[in-house]
């Protein structure tokens, strides 16, 4: 049985000191890289729209991530209300963008914690945890006393502070980041924020450091790191230099989902060529990419637009037991 990395500080009180600091980090926000020092323990909000309370928009079994998260019996999902980024084509902007959803307790968000595990889920998967990790770590506390005992996957847009990071090393099992550019132009029209090739880099190298490969047992993952990159229309993401860095820098062997789901969502229709889907050749030459760049472990698809993934069937996943 998978023992989560988090039970041995939460037992040996290292948990408890980890939430303490985190909480103190409300007085003048800094948890992500935006640093914009609102004091929202006296309820102030943030870039992000966010305040004292934890919103959250739903909870459910998940069953639309990579094969290794999903597994058979689904993710359970905790997808949380605003977000420091604000991309125009955000596929969640409802309540991303426009705050929908609903204020819960730390209390209650553990006891959703123990419902999704009661459920028969894999993990527990945090959707957008940033702006709300002192308060989800002080659930996750609670959740634990009542018995929580699956992996923690951390599931982000890729821009954070590698401090902040830091305080989840031995908390976090699984890290989902997305890679969104390398171009920071596009970063800057797109979603409105500044550095983010730097800043990407730096944090994925530093959730690689702490929790290195995708380990799995029957299929599913319980430990490691696993970067998704959406391809965009006329590759505005900049994608070979992506990929190229997360083989260089990062490791060939690291795991990378190449999604092709991008469709204009949000206000993307009002920015061409984001007003459009990608095309085969587009996700195609995404493709082509991640193998020149000497990447070993890659989940695609088949077309452009479809939701199941394909393992690339390489030398290293044989190995790992990836190909049945």
């Amino acid at each position: 049985m998978f023992y989560p990395s988090y039970l041995n500080l939460y037992h040996s009180g290292e948990l408890k000191k980890r939430v303490e600091q985190a909480l103190k980090v409300l007085r003048s926000c800094h948890l992500c890289p935006r640093r914009c020092g609102a004091n929202r323990e006296l309820n102030q909000l943030g870039f992000c729209r966010s305040g004292k309370d934890l919103i959250i928009y739903s909870s459910q079994p998940h069953f639309g991530e990579e094969p290794p998260i999903s597994g058979v019996s689904g993710s359970g999902t905790i997808f949380f209300s605003n977000c420091h980024l604000s991309c125009i084509y955000c596929q969640n902007y409802s309540f991303s963008q426009l705050g929908q959803g609903e204020s819960i307790s730390p209390e209650g968000l553990a006891e959703l914690m123990i419902k999704l595990k009661d459920s028969g889920c894999h993990n527990i998967n945090l959707v957008s945890p940033t702006h709300f990790l002192p308060q989800i770590l002080k659930g996750l506390e609670l959740a634990i006393g009542r018995g929580l005992d699956i992996p923690l996957v951390y599931n982000s847009n890729g821009y954070e502070s590698v401090s902040i990071l830091k305080l989840l090393e031995g908390i976090v099992d699984i890290y989902l980041p997305d890679f969104r550019y390398s171009q920071e132009e596009a970063a800057q029209k797109y979603s409105g924020v500044s550095g983010y090739w730097e800043i990407a880099r730096r944090a994925i190298k530093e959730m690689y450091r702490q929790a290195g490969n995708l380990k799995l047992k029957n299929h599913l993952a319980f430990r490691g790191v696993l970067v998704r990159h959406l391809i965009l229309p006329e590759d505005l993401a900049g994608t070979k230099k992506i990929m190229d860095f997360l083989s260089k820098e990062v490791s060939a062997e690291i795991h990378v989902s190449l999604m092709s789901q991008y469709y204009p969502a949000f206000k993307a229709g009002q920015f061409p060529p984001l007003n459009r889907t990608i095309t085969n050749q587009e996700y195609e030459k995404g493709k082509q990419w991640f193998k020149e760049a000497g990447l070993k472990n890659g989940w695609f698809q088949d077309k452009p637009g479809k939701k199941e993934m394909k393992r690339f069937a390489g030398e290293y996943l044989s190995r790992q037991g990836f190909i049945q």
